[in-house]
Order: structure tokens, then sequence, then C-alpha cells
């Protein structure tokens, strides 16, 4: 079971990207992004998670990283209408380098040579997928760095989010939150953001007689967000977190298959050789850097 749980969480946050797809057939990213966050919302409020008051430092920090995790979701969201869902997914997957870059500035410290290796790889690899193209079409097709570039600002934008959580989760007061109501609280204040832009840049939710882009939405929040990282998180209790941080290098490889046997999207040889650059520099990185919010990263990507 254990492995079972494990590998179910990634199969749901892999699968995100191919739910958005469809949700993408009936509205524009702002809205989908808006209502997924909504939908997820409201169901952790509802079960009384998140709730109740604090200090109005700890709300202003939890305000900007609710701004962070709804500018992730609505660029991320927007990139799978010019790139592939295998490439996008996999641009996400990089926030470690720059959660890691970060704290080599803040602290002032000479990068180690595993880190220095990452960036080489994970350069290289980027380089090799901006190059190369899918042979199935996005939606929006020639205009897929527009889409690779759009996939790395929601790798920074929750990057961003990762590093406000932390510390606005920490014994700021006297408490120390639960992932699970800086998750809801962040949620709360993405989707209000969202809605808001959503509604002043005129992109107005899919008409309610549109099954497949609903469908792609509830899926979204409720297989992807809240099911497939509650299965993560319970998979803590069987794992180290790093292995269970590790284990979200498959998110890629599973939204390729996925993408593949739904949309056709068959990746060249030289795509998949920088996808595995890529892991390779995500995956040192995880596994030399020094333990974070790898709960909060399991409760929040996808």
């Amino acid at each position: 079971m254990p492995y079972l749980r494990l590998l179910g969480g990634q199969v749901a946050i892999g699968a995100a990207a191919i739910f958005a797809r469809y949700a993408l057939t009936g509205a524009a990213p702002l809205a989908v992004a808006a209502a997924r966050l909504t939908l997820a919302a409201l169901v952790l409020v509802a079960l009384g998670r998140g709730l109740g008051r604090l200090s109005g430092r700890r709300e202003l920090a939890f305000g900007f990283a609710g701004l962070a995790l709804a500018v992730h979701f609505a660029t991320w969201i927007a990139s799978l209408e010019f790139t592939s869902v295998a490439v996008s997914t996999l641009l996400v997957t990089t926030t470690p380098l720059w959660t890691e870059m970060y704290d080599i500035v803040r602290e002032r410290r000479a990068p180690g040579g595993a880190f220095v290796l990452s960036l080489v790889l994970g350069f290289a690899g980027v380089t090799l997928v901006a190059s190369q193209r899918s042979s199935g079409a996005p939606p929006v097709p020639g205009h897929a760095l527009t889409g690779d570039l759009l996939a790395l600002a929601g790798s920074l934008a929750i990057g961003a989010y990762l590093l406000i959580v932390r510390d606005a989760g920490a014994n700021v007061d006297g408490t120390r939150l639960a992932t699970r109501h800086i998750v809801t609280r962040t949620y709360m204040w993405a989707a209000l953001m969202l809605v808001v832009t959503a509604l002043a840049a005129r992109q107005p939710p899919p008409a309610l007689s549109n099954v497949v882009a609903w469908s792609g939405i509830v899926a979204m929040a409720l297989v992807s967000q809240l099911l497939g990282h509650t299965a993560l998180n319970a998979a803590l209790r069987d794992f180290r977190p790093s292995v269970v941080a590790l284990s979200t290098l498959a998110e890629p490889v599973v939204a390729a298959v996925l993408a593949a046997i739904v949309f056709g999207e068959l990746l060249g040889p030289a795509t998949i050789a920088g996808g595995v650059l890529v892991l390779a520099a995500v995956a040192i990185t995880l596994a030399t850097s020094r333990p974070a919010s790898a709960e909060t990263l399991t409760e929040i990507r996808g």
C-alpha cells in the first residue's frame, strides 16, 4: 500500500496537465485557474481547515504567498496553450533549482560543486528542450517558446510561494501552522486574486453546459490537487521526505506518457535527452540541498 499510495499520488498529479487541456476547451487560462483554485479552496474550507485569526503580519505574508500561487497556476495553465504537456510539466519541475539558488544568495555562501553541476545540466537540458518541438501541435501552434517561458515563470512563481510560506508558517507568533492550514489559506487568497483578475480581463468561466471543460476543472481540483497531494502527504508517514520529494520527478514522465496516449504528443530524441538532463539536475539539487518544506512541495505542485 505505501508504494501504491506514492505511485497513485504521482499519477494523479501528473494527469493535471491533461485535465487542464480539457478545461481550456471552454475557457481562457485565468478563468480556468480561478475556477480550479476556488473549488479546491471551498472543499478545504468545508472540511474546516485553514480557519481562525492570524496576526496582520502573518496574514499579509499569506496574501503574498497566495499571489505567487495565483501567478503559478495562471502561467502554467496558459503554457499548455502553446507548448506540449510533457515540456510544460518538465519545466515546472525546475523549482528546486530556483529555491536553492535563492538560499545561496541570501546566505551569501559559495555554491557547492553539486549545485554548479545541476545548473550546467539544467541549462543544457532546457536549451535542448526549447530547441525541439513535439510532433503533436498544442492548441495554438507556432508559439512554443512562449509556452516554455510561461512554464518557467510558473516554476519561479511556485518557488517564490514555497519560500514565503516557509517563513510565514514558522513560529512567528508562538505557533507553527500545519501544512494543510497554510495551503487552505493560500488557496483562498489565490482564488480571490484569480477571480478578480479573470473578471477584470473579461475571462468568464466555462458555460455550465460545457461538460468537458468543467470535468477538466473538477478533475484538476479534486483528483490532482486534493487526492493526489493528499496521497503524497500520506506517503510521508512511510517514506523519508527526501524520497517523496525525489518521487515528484515522475510527474513529467507520467504527463508525457498520458499526453502521448491522449493527444498523440510524441517527443523527439533531443527533447527526451534534454528532459533527462533537466530531471538529473533537479534530482541532484534535491539530494544535496538541505531539507526544506518537502510536505508543502508535495501539497502544491500539479
